[in-house]
């Protein structure tokens, strides 16, 4: 078979039937657009790590939440709806730093309804992909979290909205903005404003290990311009969709199958 063959071959058997173990299971749990997104968002800040890590914080996350995270963001702000959050903890981030992201959702989402009216103010046509948009949202949402948590930003913050200017992959940010903009069993398609060759792949150590060994990419590090480089090779694929092959590149990484 041809790469192009393999890669089509296994974005069609990695379905809707295959996602778990995947923070995207979350958000298939929910029909509503407003908790899709809220949950989608959440998880995509706790995308890193182990993943049976990840799972069990959304895990804690969602009874905290009573199921209903949109809800629980938009009342975050009245009494004692921070102190559901004591002692939850991710990795790098404190309980504090999580106290102070839902504090910023609160305040965002009071505002704009959804974090798509949010996003769109920063996005233009005009651009190759998502970067400068990016840029923008994750520099917002920085200075946004200033207001509960000083200007001091804790490493927690920090690492939840990495800026592709000075490098980083964005994995997490490229992984939320791809379940809201490409549609299909796996994805949401909820920001269709978005077209889906815009998006960029979300790159961790998986997604590097498999695209390096598929000659996707020669780069050695899983920064930006490496995410850039395989998304530029998987446009010889399919140049409308590009992106669509990441899970089955991330799940084959992570499961150690043989692509």
């Amino acid at each position: 078979m041809t790469l192009k063959q393999r890669l089509d071959y296994h974005y069609k058997a990695f379905d809707k039937s295959q996602i778990s173990p995947d923070p995207l299971q979350f958000l298939h749990l929910f029909d509503n657009e407003k908790d899709i997104e809220a949950i989608g968002f959440i998880a995509s800040i706790f995308a890193y790590g182990n993943v049976k890590q990840i799972i069990n914080t959304l895990d804690k996350i969602l009874l905290i939440t009573n199921n209903k995270p949109y809800n629980f963001i938009i009342n975050f702000g009245k009494k004692n709806y921070s102190t559901k959050l004591n002692g939850l903890k991710h990795r790098f981030y404190s309980d504090e730093d999580i106290k102070i992201l839902f504090h910023t959702l609160n305040k965002i989402y009071k505002k704009n309804e959804m974090l798509k009216n949010l996003y769109l103010t920063f996005y233009n046509e005009s651009q190759i992909n998502l970067k400068s948009s990016m840029s923008e949202f994750s520099n917002h949402l920085i200075t946004s979290t200033k207001e509960f948590g000083g200007k001091e930003l804790s490493l927690g913050i920090k690492f939840m909205f990495p800026l592709p200017e000075l490098g980083s992959a964005c994995k997490r940010m490229n992984l939320f903005i791809r379940w809201m903009v490409r549609k299909d069993e796996l994805d949401f398609g909820l920001w269709s404003e978005i077209p889906t060759n815009k998006l960029l792949i979300p790159v961790d150590t998986h997604v590097a290990r498999v695209c390096r060994s598929l000659k996707l990419t020669n780069r050695k590090n899983a920064d930006w311009l490496m995410a850039e480089e395989i998304t530029d090779n998987l446009r010889k694929f399919d140049s409308n969709d590009p992106v669509k092959y990441d899970f089955a590149i991330c799940h084959i990484g992570m499961r150690k199958l043989i692509f």
